[in-house]
């Protein structure tokens, strides 16, 4: 029989028959590969369910789902960042000392030398920068592991950190300032509850992830390419829009949407648009799949990667930034443990453990820290889970690795 006969079974007879095409049994598989793809979003789920069960509710109560962005948000700037890092096959362990270092110079800059807040900020973002720039030529130009040069980098800013605050405390902070922390964007078509302006927030986002779902659905039909059943398309939409309604709700119930809330989403708008979109976001990915065959194929490896580390420190910034805000104080305690947390949401939200792939969204840690709280669980425990669930989202990526046949 020739080999080149595709798709064709024998019978009993010898003759040559088509394999029956089970359309339920396609659209099922490709179902349960989404779902293995989305994994990190199921877990979200059931970590939500599980605390919401656990806490008698409280955990979805409008001002607790407001304070879970207001708490966590500086943690995910910093993830934010680390995941660009991480998929080009790099780490920073410095981002905690940095970002103490810039809220303790936005100290000396707005309270001390009484500077206008804005020039504060922006002065604040540039250092940030700097100290990025700085970090970025040691790993880039010079080739030291960015291990060790963000290992060197936190105990470096650490002690500037203290050298600037004396071992004391700068507070308080212009209002302005704190909104950064604590502001909320609400009352713009006049005071109320719900919040209107909120509202229609929700409902302009729910009309663009739609159009956008749509629109790169009918790309990809065009071309050829796979594309999710129309069905399971549609339960997906409808998901992702039930979970916008009931999220923004909750916030127009309590004060509106936080402006860190909004710092976020332009965040994520912006880098998502880089990564995807952009030929640096390409070179990000090239680079940490396989550096040497980026450099043949004549991407500038040691500039992407200085570039990285620049960015890495004015997110770290903008987190410090947004921490001294909500607690209107800089203090020499500030950053401890931003590192571990950062480093520990981008892997759970999807960055693989040796580079290469990996995506913007997701990295809400916050939700473990925050449940956890609620129900008293000691600090100590709260390590202890957050340690496990780190590892096992590195263990599942790694299975994932292995079942596709890409390891």
């Amino acid at each position: 029989m020739s080999n080149d006969i595709p798709n064709t079974e024998s019978t009993a007879a010898g003759a040559l028959v088509n394999p029956p095409d089970n359309k339920f049994t396609r659209w099922f598989s490709n179902i349960l590969g989404d779902l293995g793809k989305n994994g990190i979003f199921i877990a979200l789920i059931a970590v939500v369910v599980f605390f919401t069960i656990t806490t008698d509710g409280i955990l979805l109560r409008p001002q607790n789902i407001s304070n879970l962005i207001v708490q966590n948000g500086y943690i995910l700037v910093l993830a934010i960042g680390m995941v660009m890092v991480i998929i080009a096959g790099h780490i920073d362990l410095s981002v905690g000392s940095v970002a103490a270092f810039i809220g303790a110079l936005s100290g000396v800059f707005a309270v001390q030398w009484g500077l206008p807040w804005w020039l504060a900020i922006v002065l604040s973002l540039l250092i940030g920068a700097v100290v990025g720039a700085w970090q970025g030529f040691w790993v880039a130009f010079v080739g030291i592991p960015a291990f060790i040069v963000t290992l060197a980098g936190m105990l470096i800013f650490r002690g500037l950190a203290l050298v600037v605050l004396g071992n004391a405390n700068i507070g308080s902070f212009p209002e302005e300032y704190r909104a950064l922390g604590n502001g909320f964007l609400t009352g713009v078509f006049g005071e109320g509850t719900p919040d209107i302006f909120t509202l229609l927030v929700g409902a302009a986002a729910i009309v663009l992830l739609v159009l956008n779902q749509v629109r790169s659905r009918a790309a990809r039909v065009k071309y050829g390419q796979e594309v999710d059943p129309i069905v399971w398309f549609i339960v997906k939409l409808l998901l992702v829009s039930a979970a916008i309604v009931f999220f923004m709700f909750s916030l127009a119930m309590y004060k509106g949407i936080p402006v860190t809330l909004i710092i976020l989403a332009v965040l994520v708008l912006f880098y998502g648009t880089i990564m995807n979109r952009s030929v640096f976001g390409r070179h990000i990915y090239a680079i940490g799949g396989n550096r040497h065959a980026a450099e043949l194929s004549g991407i500038k490896t040691r500039r992407v990667d200085f570039l990285l580390f620049v960015n890495m420190g004015f997110l770290a910034a903008l987190a410090g930034l947004i921490f001294t805000a909500r607690l209107n104080l800089a203090g020499p305690k500030a950053g401890d443990g931003f590192e571990l947390e950062a480093i520990s949401a981008a892997f759970i939200g999807g960055a693989a453990v040796q580079g290469g792939v990996g995506t913007i969204g997701g990295a809400i840690i916050g939700v473990l820290n925050n449940g956890m709280s609620i129900m008293g669980i000691g600090i100590e425990w709260q390590q202890a889970v957050k340690g496990l669930v780190l590892l096992l989202a590195v263990a599942f990526d790694v299975y994932n690795k292995r079942r596709s046949g890409n390891s």
